[in-house]
């Protein structure tokens, strides 16, 4: 019988997951999902195959796990952080930076890259995934909008633009360049959705 990780069978298989999960974003970020096999995982999280194979049937549903553990977590943590906060503009902001901090692979695992070599089945599933987020994005235009703090606009337009913005560029790891690429991304979007530019430079909410 495998040995058992932690103290119980449930935390075994949620440290299980936690190590393939982690070995699928590290070889993901240095190969590509086509370019790695489910072994490949497996010897990374230091899980034997068959043990892996407990857990997920292949390799795409090792990625739906993944992705689906990751969007959980990172609307979570979205919602903290804009809990509290009122103005749509400063919401956006919040919305802006948090994405900032996702992982490239995060990122990747909803591009256009991926679902290129994902099946139709896969590829939908995906798709479900990033729904809970960009509902957030447009309760947030959407209370900009009728606050009059954005003008109106067609927001099955804009969203795919603003998160196209947020999930293509790069943000260096850290130092003074991230924070800079943070800031430069933070007023692009503003400025693309019709936030007024203040004095400053920093759009706020539109006269």
């Amino acid at each position: 019988m495998p040995k058992i990780i932690g103290g119980s069978l449930a935390e075994h298989r949620t440290q299980t997951r936690a190590r393939l999960f982690a070995a699928m974003a590290t070889l993901m970020a240095e190969r590509g999902f086509d370019a790695i096999t489910f072994a490949d995982v497996a010897a990374r999280a230091g899980v034997g195959r068959t043990a892996a194979y407990n857990h997920f049937p292949d390799k795409e549903a090792l990625l739906l796990g993944f992705i689906t553990h990751e969007t959980e977590r990172y609307v979570e943590t979205l919602e903290r952080a804009l809990a509290g906060v009122e103005d749509p503009v400063e919401q956006l902001r919040t919305y802006v930076r948090q994405q900032a901090q996702l992982g490239r692979v995060f990122h990747l695992a909803h591009g256009p890259d991926l679902r290129a070599v994902l099946s139709p089945g896969t590829q939908a599933r995906l798709r479900e995934h990033v729904v809970g987020v960009e509902e957030i994005l447009r309760r947030i235009l959407t209370a900009g909008i009728e606050s009059g703090a954005l003008p109106g606009q067609d927001l099955d337009t804009t969203m795919p633009l603003v998160h196209a913005c947020l999930s293509g560029r790069g943000v260096p790891d850290g130092g003074p360049a991230r924070e800079r690429a943070i800031d430069a991304t933070e007023t692009f979007v503003l400025r693309a959705v019709g936030a007024r530019p203040t004095a400053t430079g920093r759009p706020t909410a539109a006269a």
